[in-house]
């Protein structure tokens, strides 16, 4: 079998990982921190709205294993807060190490601290990628899933700076663009102002910084919604976020509080003396970014062209997932990627046919949908997510957003679908 090797250990890269490896792979992790995870070792938000279909249609086709590994170690679940159903919230202190030991067991070599600086490419076939201070790695085809966002110049010159965030780039280098160091004109998703990126979506506060009432609260039910007095509200600041399916009104008239182990923040940044002043947050501390109180990271500037089978459009051997694969926000949204990026990956190298999901499932729909947003310049300025926004409403317009778990697997075995990436390639 081929050797697959992947770079960013996110949950797309985990993702595509875990899929390449199912139907017999030797595949290689390459990240360039020491966890695995990337902004899902503070994100913790899943099964919201159309993510319950999603991850149930995942399920149905055959790789279910982070979905199952999130419920696990979810801090609540089924639960409501502004805009969003039926949410479960993983528990940011476990997940990481869970999801590691997992892969680990799984017989996928894990390389931490690999930091993929460059490319060797000959006659449009990646060789090998090369790692800063360690020796280059070949492979037979690769999947690039190193995100969007950072490093540093970036957050400094589209944002306010960089907030020292959980992607930590002054420890570990910033992120390098495969795609780019092969040669491949990227695209730069924009704001609804015509700027390019778009700021991370929440912050995290320490526990003990809350209000006992608040802290009691959101143990007890996972959410805590407290208003903002009128002078602080500041509605701008939602169309600077990346999470667009979190920029309602609600938002910007209270603080929306979730307890994934962390109190997670709703809002890309808030400043310290102006949240210190709204009851209950009198002694507020940020836990991520560390200054959260000025900014977060900017992301969607790496966007590589590619197909809906997700291979980059211009390197025969490379394929994508996650952020890279277009203007999706969230873990679900990533995995799903990684998972058929891992599974053509491997396709790929064998010299079979690529496989596309049927556009009767929505994960296919929403592959497809985006990429043809993104050949216009109105879709640029968008970001698509099956918990909200654009693609949530698409979603219900087509019939495709349901919680009925029994439907969605009808769904995937009338497209043919059930347990596909568990299988062999034939």
């Amino acid at each position: 079998m081929p050797k697959v090797v992947v770079i960013g250990g996110g949950w797309a890269g985990c993702s595509a990982a875990l899929a390449a490896k199912q139907i017999g792979a030797e595949v290689e992790v390459l990240e360039r921190t020491d966890c695995l995870l990337g902004t899902g070792l503070v994100g913790g938000i899943f099964r919201n709205n159309g993510r319950f279909t999603a991850a149930e249609e995942m399920i149905a086709m055959g790789a279910g294993d982070l979905f199952d590994l999130m419920d696990k170690v979810s801090r609540h679940k089924n639960i409501n807060f502004p805009g969003h159903q039926h949410a479960s919230l993983y528990d940011v202190a476990l997940m990481e190490p869970t999801v590691k030991r997992y892969m680990f067991n799984k017989g996928i070599v894990l390389k931490m601290q690999h930091r993929a600086t460059d490319v060797r490419v000959e006659n449009g076939v990646i060789k090998a990628i090369e790692i800063e201070n360690h020796d280059a790695i070949e492979g037979d085809v690769f999947i690039e899933t190193t995100g969007t966002a950072g490093p540093q110049v970036n957050c400094t010159k589209f944002g306010n700076g960089c907030a020292m965030c959980v992607l930590r780039c002054p420890s570990f280098g910033g992120r390098v663009s495969i795609a780019g160091k092969a040669g491949i004109p990227e695209k730069m998703g924009r704001k609804p102002d015509g700027t390019f990126g778009a700021m991370s979506g929440s912050c995290k506060l320490h526990f003990d910084s809350v209000s006992p009432e608040i802290a009691a609260k959101l143990r007890e039910t996972g959410v805590a919604v407290v208003p903002i007095p009128k002078e602080l509200v500041h509605t701008e600041k939602l169309a600077t976020k990346a999470c667009q399916q979190y920029a309602l009104p609600e938002y910007a008239e209270n603080v929306v509080l979730l307890d994934t182990g962390h109190v997670k923040l709703m809002t890309p940044f808030f400043p310290l003396e102006e949240l210190r002043q709204i009851p209950g947050m009198e002694n507020s501390r940020y836990e991520d970014p560390y200054s959260g109180g000025r900014g977060n990271s900017i992301r969607y500037l790496a966007l590589s062209p590619r197909t809906d089978e997700l291979q980059v459009i211009g390197v025969d051997n490379l394929f994508c997932a996650g952020e890279k694969a277009g203007l999706l926000v969230g873990h679900t949204e990533a995995i799903v990627t990684g998972v058929l990026a891992g599974n053509n990956a491997v396709r790929s190298a064998l010299g079979k046919s690529l496989v596309k999901i049927p556009l009767t499932i929505s994960i296919g729909d929403a592959i497809t949908f985006v990429r043809e947003q993104m050949e216009t310049e109105e879709g640029m300025s968008q970001k698509y997510t099956f918990s909200g926004s654009t693609y949530f409403k698409r979603m219900q317009a087509l019939n495709l957003y349901t919680t009925d778990i029994q439907a969605i697997k009808e769904r995937v075995e009338s497209a043919g679908m059930t347990n596909f990436f568990a299988l062999p390639i034939s």
